[in-house]
Order: structure tokens, then C-alpha cells, then sequence
């Protein structure tokens, strides 16, 4: 799914009014209906409903979406707050509400006065939509702070208030944002929902269709994507009746030193299990017999020395390889790196100890490829970048400019796990769970990447359909276990069930 910015919405509403053609008053009564039927299936009826209206367009779907609640017999008290001036919308709506229910709304414009409430009240939060350029202040902050202090459950209308896409310091005190316990996002997810800052804001989130034009959806161009399960149906590639193991490609896992066997185990068996045919796994002599015994399916290349890796194998037979779980970072092993990276150029999943080396030896990045993929979580990523960053958002700047640079896909770790593609655009996955942030679970990842790459996958289909079964494996694993209880091995167990429901 394409999701866009705050202008290309406002563009797209534009088209959408233009071309259906549609009233942009009927747009916002769309899209009010949208949120009262869900509303009606999440919210009793007894309840009492405070809906707070803002001067703005996101005030005007807060006082139609307040109507509609009042026409079904909700308990509905209004507060509108303005210092004067509304929009043409807010302003049409705030008088058909004034029309049938002249004494549900109260207008606030000097100073907030604090409304009585009930214990079991539910707040829907309308005060200012998308597109803020600075902290709120006066009147309005001091609605949010009430608002975030009455304890209160709290819905946000498509953004809660005063949260900005692109994260702003203002100077003295930190920005005033409603902290809600469930946001409902117009037609997309925004931006802001997908960084780890703004979880204490946004709540649970979802997406409610209020028919934006899809010629208009599909027309503008966007940097911004969001994973989903189609997306990865499109691309999975069918069994073929008449193969073999070769068929399916081989697989090279660089992995593990002396006490790190498991990031072998954990790789390679996530490989098997993602499709490919054959899985080596390359590492010291000591890790033998705990890999084979572990996974009796893998083959297993003893490097030269016992408890750590020094030489590459030969690596002209392997469709795809993965290096760098758990294998240190002394110096011979980084030795191996660079001449690995001077010498190889087939398919590459560059993880873990791999980053930290090319980290302390940046001159490496040269040699990365086009065909390469990083899987750095936050802090090794700003390893490699070799500066702290202030925020996800400039994160997520950088890790796409950094893939523009060296050509290279990165998948930067976390929820929302980010992929940074060369040409600029960035992918945000829907899949995954907090039990996954549990020791392991990257390796489990750079094995999956690796299958997948070597079956013939391109880049970016490697990497987007990595990153979505693997959360999608961890979704199906947090169910049977639970979050608190899930460890990687869970998530490797799950990848049967997560094709299957894939091919469903």
C-alpha cells in the first residue's frame, strides 16, 4: 500500500472532489460515516461521548461524526474550541449541529474550561488534523492536558493532535500531543505511526477507507509504502511438480565463532525452512558437531581454525550467501570480510558482526554491491553511519540515503522494520511483534533472506518477503506462546504455517 505525505493528501482530497466529482463538504460527511459505523462497533451505547472540535477540517469531522452519534441516541456533549476563525467545512457542520441539537455543543475561545465528566466517558479527539508546523499553545494545549490527565479511553480522528509527521524540538517545553488509546488514520497510515517515539501517542491504529479516488492513489508517485500480505502473494513463487533440490538453490551461511554456534543453528535452519534446497554452513571446527547434530540437513564447512573463522570457502557454487552471524569481530575474521567482499560477488546478506567490522573499517563500504542486503538494527546501523541520530525519523532519512549511496538494500530492524531501497523508496512491514525483540531473532532473519535469495529472488523481493514471513512467523508463534514467552527457534517452527497461509 502507497501511503503519502500531508500536501500529496490534501492533493489527492482535491482530486477526489474534482473528479468523482464529490462536495468537500460530502467528502468530510464520508468519511465522518466511516468512523461513526466503526465506532458503533467498539463503543457501548450507555457510554457517555466528550468530542473535542477543533477549528479546522478535523474539527468539522468531529462535529458531523458528533451528529451522527447524537441521531443514534448516544450521550454526546461537544466542546469546540476556536479563537475566531473556522474553516468552510468546520463552519458548516458546527450549524447543522447547532440546528438539531442546539444544547449538545459548548464553543470555548479564551480559556479551557474543564467540562464535567463521567468516570466511563470516551473521548473522541478532533482538535487538529495532519499537517502541524508547530506546538500547540493556549487554549488548545491546555485541552490536551486535561485530556491526557482525565484518564479517559481516547480516540484520535485520523491523527492524534498535535503530533507532526517530521518530529520538530521546540524550544522550553516538549511538544503537548494527545496521548490516545486508538487512533483511526483516513484512508492511510500516517508517517509518525510507524516510529517507536510516538507509540505512547498513537495507541493501536487502523486504517478506515473513505474512498479517496484510486486513479488519484495510483497517479502520484510516493516514496512511502506499507507491507502487506498481498504484496508478498504477488510474488511467491509456485513449487514446480518436476524439481529437485537443486532446483531450489544453495545456500552459504558464514556464521558463528567459539560459544556462538547457535547463530548458525538458527540461520541455517531458518534457510531450510524458507525453501532453498541445500544450506552449508561455513564456521570453526568447534562448532561442528553442534550443528550437525542440531540440524542433521545442513552441511558443514570447518574453517581452518577452531574457534573462530579465518578463510573463506570457495563460494562459486552458492546461489546466495549470508555472513556474519555471531562471528566476532577479532582480526582475522575481519580480515576474512574484506577479502570476502573484494573477491565474492554473488547474492549477499551482510548481518550482525559483518556491519560492526565494515563499521571499524569503513573504507569496506566501497565494495558493497547491488545485490547486497544490510540488516542492521538501529544501533548498528548508526554504527555504519558513524553518527547517533536524534530520532527515528532522521533515521530513516539516513538509512535511505546511505542505500541510495552504496547501492545496496538495508532492512533497518525494529517494529515497522524499514526497508531502504536505491532508488529512493522505503517500505515500512505490517508484520512482527515485541516477543520477536528476543536473542536470535536476527539471525533467524538472515537465514530466511539467504533461502529466499538463493531461490531466485531479486533483491527487493528478497527483502521484502523476508521481513514479512518473518514477522508474519512471529505473529503465528506470539499466538501459540505468547510475547513474553516466544523465542527465535518459535519463529523458525512457524515459517510451515505462514506459506501455507500465504498460498491460502
Amino acid at each position: 500500500m502507497k501511503f503519502f505525505s500531508t500536501s500529496q493528501i490534501r492533493e489527492l482530497d482535491k482530486f477526489t472532489i474534482e473528479n468523482e466529482p464529490i462536495a468537500s463538504i460530502d467528502l468530510m460527511e464520508r468519511a465522518a460515516r466511516t468512523l461513526y459505523l466503526e465506532l458503533l462497533r467498539r463503543v457501548e451505547s450507555d457510554r457517555p461521548i466528550l468530542v473535542f472540535a477543533g477549528p479546522g477540517n478535523n474539527g468539522g469531522d468531529a462535529l458531523a461524526l458528533a451528529r451522527m452519534l447524537l441521531q443514534s441516541t448516544f450521550n454526546v456533549q461537544v466542546v469546540l474550541l476556536h479563537t475566531g476563525k473556522l474553516s468552510a467545512d468546520c463552519e458548516t457542520n458546527r450549524q447543522r449541529l447547532l440546528d438539531k441539537f442546539p444544547t449538545a455543543i459548548i464553543e470555548q475561545t479564551d480559556h479551557f474550561e474543564t467540562p464535567t465528566i463521567a468516570t466511563n466517558t470516551v473521548i473522541i479527539d478532533g482538535l487538529f488534523g495532519s499537517g502541524l508546523t508547530r506546538p500547540l499553545s493556549g487554549i488548545f494545549a491546555d485541552a490536551v492536558k486535561w485530556i491526557n490527565e482525565s484518564d479517559c479511553t481516547v480516540i484520535s480522528i485520523d491523527i492524534p493532535s498535535g503530533l507532526q509527521e517530521e518530529p520538530i524540538t521546540p524550544k522550553g517545553e516538549q511538544n503537548i500531543i494527545i496521548k490516545a488509546n486508538s487512533t483511526f488514520s483516513f484512508q492511510f497510515p500516517k508517517l509518525a505511526f510507524l516510529f517507536p517515539e510516538n507509540e505512547n501517542f498513537v495507541g493501536e491504529w487502523e486504517v478506515l477507507d473513505i474512498g479517496i479516488h484510486p486513479q488519484a492513489i495510483a497517479e502520484t508517485a510516493s516514496a512511502f509504502y506499507y507491507l502487506e500480505k498481498s504484496d508478498i502473494q504477488s510474488i511467491l513463487k509456485p513449487r514446480q511438480k518436476f524439481s529437485h533440490k537443486g532446483t531450489y538453490g544453495h545456500a552459504l551461511i558464514i556464521a558463528g565463532s567459539s560459544g556462538m554456534a547457535g547463530a548458525s543453528v538458527l540461520a541455517s535452519k531458518a534457510a531450510l525452512r524458507s525453501g532453498t534446497g541445500l544450506v552449508t554452513v561455513h564456521g570453526p571446527s568447534c562448532n561442528r558437531t553442534i550443528v550437525q547434530m542440531a540440524i542433521p540437513e545442513v552441511i558443514f564447512h570447518s574453517d581452518e581454525t577452531k574457534n573462530t573463522i579465518s578463510k573463506l570457502p570457495k563460494a562459486d557454487n552458492f546461489a546466495a550467501i549470508a555472513i556474519g552471524p555471531g562471528i566476532g569481530t577479532s582480526a582475522e575474521t575481519a580480515a576474512m570480510l574484506e577479502r570476502f567482499l573484494q573477491e565474492h560477488t554473488s547474492p549477499t546478506v551482510l548481518d550482525a558482526d559483518a556491519i560492526n567490522i565494515i563499521s571499524q573499517k569503513p573504507h569496506l563500504q566501497e565494495y558493497i554491491q547491488n545485490d547486497y542486503i544490510l540488516t542492521p538494527h538501529p544501533k548498528e546501523f548508526e554504527r555504519l553511519l558513524g553518527q547517533s541520530c536524534k530520532n527515528s525519523y532522521e533515521r530513516m532519512q539516513k538509512a535511505s540515503e546511505m542505500s541510495q549511496d552504496m547501492s545496496a538494500i538495508i532492512i533497518l530492524k525494529g517494529a515497522y522494520t524499514l526497508i531502504a531501497l536505491p532508488d529512493g523508496r522505503m517500505i515500512f512491514n505490517s508484520t512482527g511483534n515485541s516477543g520477536m525483540a528476543t536473542a536470535g531473532s536476527g539471525d533467524v532473519l538472515t537465514g530466511i533472506l539467504a533461502g529466499l535469495f538463493a531461490q531466485g529472488y531479486t533483491p527487493e523481493e528478497t527483502a521484502k518477503m523476508g521481513v514479512f514471513i518473518h514477522g508474519m512467523a512471529g505473529d503465528l508463534a506470539a499466538k501459540t506462546e505468547s510475547e513474553e514467552s516466544l523465542i527465535a527457534s518459535d519463529i523458525i517452527s512457524h515459517l510451515g504455517a505462514t506459506f501455507q497461509l500465504l498460498k491460502a
